[in-house]
């Protein structure tokens, strides 16, 4: 049988929240009782927004929450190599080509207005596709065809995505002269070995993206994924500053121990019986992925108070 692997990936653009920290606990946990490996990536190559010191940050706080890995990559960043060569590959089998137009452009082929990502109509490609890679400053687009894409997919409903219907033609080379996230993604889980992706259910469509990808640069077989819920505000819109502070840093500042942290954790992942105080162990022996909820899950002020109820240097 395949060495089956997974990864925790976290990316540096700031504190991890308790949105972030149910996504990697839950990838840990189903790691741990399924004898996944365990690799820690750390995506840094969205570097305007990278923060000094947030990597170091990252990895204290996964720590913290009791979390481990078998391995630990390089930072992205340190080697692009691997993310030419695939454009190398894509731009020879006419996959890519370079796009110069700006956002008010594609927005006005588009039509409707969109909310989000605007998706890029295929009238907008060039008449003529080149089959070298230029890496100058400039954004090379994946030619998408219209189709659904199915999804190897273990928690969520959905199995399957149409990134031709809703984003077109997407970046895989930015303008920074640097990969897209979704190249970026789609080459380290392949040259890496990962078997098995848990991610939130936000990154469904990511996952048709990433699929279309791999069958453009060749690459087989296809992961396996867990789309976990999403962690919502009271107003139903995704965890953010404007739900207050759920950075698991403030929380530990707070005096709230990461035993504390992993009962909320637990409770949102179905965990029944669940104290008010639980190890990274017992939530790994407890938990059950057929058990989990379906639907997005909210973070209450309740759940803010109940946190820090414990906390001594609270207020």
């Amino acid at each position: 049988m395949e060495n089956q692997k997974t990864r925790l990936a976290p990316s540096p653009t700031g504190a991890l929240h308790l949105g972030n920290a149910l996504t990697f606990v839950v990838n840990w946990a189903l790691a741990r009782q399924r004898g996944w490996e365990v690799v820690l990536r750390i995506e840094d190559l969205d570097t305007p927004r990278v923060k000094p010191g947030v990597v170091e940050q990252t990895i204290e706080t996964l720590r913290w929450l009791g979390l481990d890995w078998d391995t630990q990559q390089p930072l992205q960043s340190s080697d692009l190599s691997p993310y030419i060569d695939a454009m190398r590959t894509l731009a020879s089998r006419r996959s890519v080509y370079p796009c110069s137009l700006t956002r008010s452009e594609i927005a006005e082929a588009a039509g409707a207005p969109h909310e989000g990502e605007i998706r890029f109509d295929p009238s907008l490609r060039p008449g003529d596709i080149p089959t070298l890679f230029d890496d100058t400053e400039t954004n090379w687009r994946l030619i998408v065809p219209d189709e659904d894409i199915e999804i190897n997919e273990h928690f969520a409903d959905v199995i399957s995505s149409n990134p031709g219907q809703s984003v077109g033609d997407f970046v895989v080379w930015t303008q920074r002269e640097q990969p897209s996230y979704q190249l970026a993604v789609t080459v380290d889980d392949a040259r890496q070995g990962i078997t098995h992706i848990v991610r939130g259910n936000d990154l469904i469509d990511s996952a048709a993206r990433q699929a279309l990808l791999r069958r453009a640069i060749g690459i087989e077989p296809e992961p396996h994924h867990f789309h976990t819920p999403l962690v919502r505000g009271s107003d139903g819109r995704r965890l953010a500053k404007r739900h207050g502070d759920t950075r698991i840093d403030t929380y530990r500042d707070k005096g709230v121990q990461p035993e504390r942290i992993l009962a909320l954790l637990a409770r949102w992942a179905g965990i029944p019986q669940n104290p008010g105080s639980l190890s990274i162990q017992a939530f790994t022996e407890a938990f059950r992925v057929d058990t989990m909820p379906r639907g997005d899950l909210t973070f209450t002020p309740e759940d803010d108070r109940w946190l820090l109820q414990r906390a001594p240097h609270s207020r």
